[in-house]
């Protein structure tokens, strides 16, 4: 006698019944590799030094280099190889590596248009000299109004900016030893 649709029901253990099985799409597979694919991308775009601070292991740094080496259609392979092995591992501390990275970039970035508006400021007026003091007492002030004077007779002389770059090194080097 063959079993029913209702007998096979009745058959089947009540354990697996509370199983939920989770469904994922064909399409967000694909999402999801494309996604560490980009990640492997960024990843081969990073100099030796930048890769030292990201943790990786021994396979997927070696395709890593790998691809930073190859060309063309070989590289696009090898970047698909490197998507292959990102998704056998845990990408979260990969991105969070990335992340802190590109993070202290921008912030170099913001520090050093501060420090041209602090430059310009300098040129402007001279009220800006007390807020460079408050900002970096051991600033030697008697370099720094030269500075300020020999670029501001520059630009009236229409001369190439040379103290003009100089206030911006000045500040820059202030900057990094506070």
């Amino acid at each position: 006698m063959a079993m029913q649709p209702e007998d096979w029901l009745d058959n089947y253990p009540a354990e697996e019944e509370e199983e939920e099985i989770i469904w994922v799409s064909k399409s967000e597979i694909k999402r999801d590799a494309e996604i560490l694919k980009k990640l492997g991308t960024e990843l081969v775009e990073l100099s030796k030094n930048q890769l030292a601070r990201i943790p990786l292991d021994e396979d997927l740094l070696a395709a890593i280099e790998l691809a930073q080496k190859i060309k063309r259609e070989g590289r696009r392979r090898q970047l698909q190889l490197i998507g292959k092995l990102l998704r056998a591992r845990d990408p979260e501390p990969i991105t969070t590596a990335l992340d802190k990275l590109k993070n202290r970039h921008n912030q170099q970035i913001i520090v050093l248009h501060k420090l041209e508006e602090l430059r310009d400021k300098l040129l402007e007026n001279d009220d800006a000299f007390e807020e460079v003091i408050a900002l970096y007492p051991h600033t030697d002030r008697q370099q720094l109004r030269s500075l300020v004077r020999n670029a501001k007779k520059e630009k009236a002389a229409n001369k190439p900016p040379k103290s003009y770059r100089q206030i911006f090194q000045y500040l820059k080097e202030l900057s990094e030893s506070a």
